[in-house]
């Protein structure tokens, strides 16, 4: 059975940082790739960033490039992301996703508020 815990949302002012991680379980997590996504308050589920399955390379959101650092550690089964220079337009809900045997899973989230 798939598993996603995310963890480390919480509410900082513009310019702080958080680390979101994304614990997995029952899948073999070093051979898939995981990504990020958001659900802002009245909006749409939106992709943020992936990881392929070796964490050697990573996509982002337009947005995010050059704020946010997405990043596996497949010795501990988890997936990361380091989010700088948040705004409050990163105010969301966020979610890690991974897809398995042609499923989409995603855990229950973790809220990120920004706002001074």
């Amino acid at each position: 059975q798939v598993q996603l815990v995310e963890s480390g949302g919480g509410f900082v002012e513009p310019g702080e940082s958080l680390r979101l991680s994304c614990e997995a379980s029952g899948f073999d997590f070093r051979n898939y790739r995981m990504s990020w996504v958001r659900q802002a308050p009245g909006k749409e589920l939106e992709w943020v960033s992936s990881v392929n399955t070796g964490g050697t390379s990573t996509t982002y959101i337009d947005n995010a490039k050059g704020r946010f650092t997405a990043y596996k550690d497949n010795a501990v089964n988890t997936l990361y992301l380091q989010m700088n220079y948040l705004t409050p337009e990163d105010t969301a809900v966020y979610y890690c996703l991974v897809n398995v045997l042609g499923k989409q899973e995603r855990g229950q989230g973790t809220q990120v508020t920004v706002s001074s």
